[in-house]
């Protein structure tokens, strides 16, 4: 600040303190020659009882000298204006908070308290540096702040502050809904302001099956569950809540679809269901495609095995009745027969009624040992990738059988057959990724997708899921098993490993 503009305010002060001083000078004086007249003992007592009287009551006079004190002040003020407007602008103070300052009061140093009063309507920056704000409520100055949302000047009224910006009350609008936040607290994300709710909506993970908002546990944390394929979320309380799971696919039935009861206590999604093989008619030409494509790769299977499709409690009770093997817990969808067995197969496909299938005629079938391998059997109403890649697994273990494989322990056995299934999968949905021919073509009669002209991004879709369960499957045989059988296979190609596991019973290293 500048020396001249202090001067300016502090002239009218220092006035009036020359102007009493020399007003008890010369009371002083009178007094002191009064005193040399009427004695010593006066000369020194008369001042000190001038200073110590109390404040006389102010006449008129004085009253008009204190209008005249606030005149000169004001005057001053003026020609400290006038001459900081007449500087160059390079040179002016910049002040914040000019607009604030025009309104404060100024109380001269030895004036009474007056009442809140304006500086005359003269409405330029005052010559004073600024100071606190004497009230409570926070002024700004007017043209300082841009809306953030509007982009334009905040004049008057009332506005909001957060992150650094300013907004006119209803342009602070939720990102979402677009409707302005007139609640005391709301959500952010990022710089993007939301009402709680519609954040919540955004945020807060709702559950796939009954379409409410997880809900948070005692630690207060949201917890659910998610399938490690479809990203399906749902409450943990589904598990146990008897919700039906599609035996096909796993994920859980949504409340607002239902799934379709194939009556053994399977349920099946209506996605799966498209492609799904009903009875043992419509396997056949899958089944010898997949036979096809063993003989493509030399692995051609001489002998003519029976293959059936079965209902769940025909499968289980076949699995009682052989004498060997492992079988995958807690649902095994095929079996490599080798005992003589009467097994109940469908003959005629039900038809969907509502959630569920009527119609199905079912016949029993008494099977023979005429080799190693009596039959093949597979649960039916799966879709066709699915019913494929068992057959694919099924044959394989016929195929060791009829070439003399003997006496090997799981964890290869169930690995390389696992692989063969894997490697049809693979050359389904990725045509040509090995070098092998679809069998699409051979087995088009077999699905109503393949009669349109092709499998749908759906059906491809449960491909590459069926190829995930195999890849990541826990089970030390089928899942270890097929791990290491595919490493060797990738390594060594599928015949050296074959020649080898015929050899040592193990896979090459």
């Amino acid at each position: 600040m500048a020396s001249s503009d202090v001067n300016h305010l502090s002239q009218p002060c220092i006035y009036e303190r020359k102007s009493r001083f020399m007003k008890w000078l010369s009371k002083l004086f009178k007094g002191g020659s009064g005193g040399r007249r009427g004695g010593s003992g006066g000369t020194g007592r008369q001042p000190h009882e001038n200073m110590a009287w109390r404040t006389p009551i102010r006449s008129l006079d004085e009253r008009s000298r204190s209008q005249r004190e606030k005149d000169e002040l004001e005057h001053a003020i003026a020609l400290s204006l006038a001459e900081d407007l007449r500087r160059p602008s390079g040179h002016r103070w910049r002040r914040d908070h000019d607009e604030e300052l025009a309104h404060l009061p100024f109380y001269p140093p030895h004036a009474p308290a007056r009442p809140h009063q304006h500086v005359p309507p003269l409405h330029l920056p005052p010559a004073y540096p600024h100071h606190p704000p004497h009230s409570s409520q926070q002024h700004y100055p007017w043209g300082y702040k841009i809306c953030g949302g509007c982009k334009r000047e905040i004049r008057y009224g009332n506005y909001l502050g957060c992150m650094g910006t300013y907004f006119h009350p209803q342009c602070f609008c939720c990102h979402a809904c677009e409707l302005p936040i007139t609640e005391n607290e709301f959500s952010l994300s990022g710089r993007d302001p939301y009402h709680k709710s519609c954040f919540k909506e955004l945020a807060h993970p709702k559950c796939d099956v009954c379409h409410q908002f997880i809900p948070t546990n005692r630690a207060g944390l949201i917890e659910y569950r998610c399938h490690p394929f479809w990203s399906q979320k749902y409450c943990p309380a589904h598990e146990h809540d008897n919700t039906a799971r599609c035996c096909s696919c796993e994920r859980l039935e949504s409340w607002d679809t239902g799934y379709v009861s194939l009556g053994d206590g399977r349920s099946i999604c209506f996605e799966c269901m498209e492609s799904a093989i009903m009875d043992t008619g419509d396997c056949q030409p899958l089944y010898h495609a997949i036979r096809d494509y063993y003989e493509g790769m030399n692995m051609k299977i001489d002998q003519q095995i029976p293959m059936l499709l079965v209902e769940r409690q025909a499968l289980n009770e076949a699995i009682v009745g052989e004498k060997s093997g492992l079988h995958h817990m807690p649902e095994t969808r095929g079996l490599c027969l080798s005992e003589e067995q009467t097994v109940t197969s469908i003959l005629r496909r039900p038809r969907i009624g509502g959630h569920q299938l009527i119609g199905m005629r079912t016949q029993p079938q008494k099977l023979t040992r005429k080799c190693e391998v009596t039959a093949i059997l597979v649960l039916y109403g799966l879709p066709r990738l699915l019913t494929g890649a068992i057959l694919a697994h099924e044959l394989m273990h016929g195929w060791l059988r009829l070439k003399g494989f003997r006496n090997l322990n799981p964890e290869v056995e169930e690995g390389i057959c696992q692989v063969l299934s894997h490697m049809w999968l693979e050359s389904e949905v990725m045509p040509g990724s090995r070098g092998m021919p679809s069998t699409s073509a051979a087995s088009s009669s077999s699905s109503s997708s393949s009669k349109k002209g092709g499998r749908s991004n759906a059906e491809n879709k449960l491909g590459e899921f069926f190829m995930h369960q195999i890849a990541n499957d826990a089970s030390p045989a089928y899942g270890g098993g097929f791990r290491a059988a595919n490493a060797a296979v990738n390594k060594y190609g599928l015949r050296r490993t074959l020649d080898h596991i015929r050899l040592t019973g193990n896979f090459p290293l």
